[in-house]
């Protein structure tokens, strides 16, 4: 019996990957096998990037966090610090949030920061 290499199993998993690779340049989304090394590729760096995506916005909370401590004449980590001891329970993201849209809210955490500290 001849081996079956174009039948519906084997389409099914070659359409799955050139799904995939759909809009990738020249080659890369058109011959299987380079099809195959891109998509394998694109994966990997998306499950990374995933991470390093969380990583940017802490960084980039922190720093909204500390323009704006600055501003209210304390420093970001005595500002997180005052925080824990006056055991407010708001992530960064969420005070990043607040420093820029509310500046009133903003200041009251922030004398309640410099009580506690």
């Amino acid at each position: 019996m001849p081996r079956a290499a174009h039948g519906p199993a084997s389409r099914r998993k070659r359409n799955r990957i050139f799904k995939r690779a759909k809009g990738f340049v020249g080659g890369r989304g058109k011959l299987l096998r380079t099809a195959k090394e891109t998509v394998k590729r694109a994966m990997y760096f998306s499950y990374r990037d995933r991470k390093t995506k969380k990583r940017a916005f802490r960084g980039l909370w922190i720093i909204r966090l500390n323009a704006a401590c600055r501003e209210n004449g304390i420093s970001y980590s005595k500002f997180i610090s005052g925080l824990k001891k006056a055991k407010v329970n708001l992530d960064r993201k969420q005070l990043a949030d607040v420093a820029v849209k509310d500046d009133a809210s903003f200041k009251k955490l922030v004398e309640l920061a410099k009580k506690s500290a």
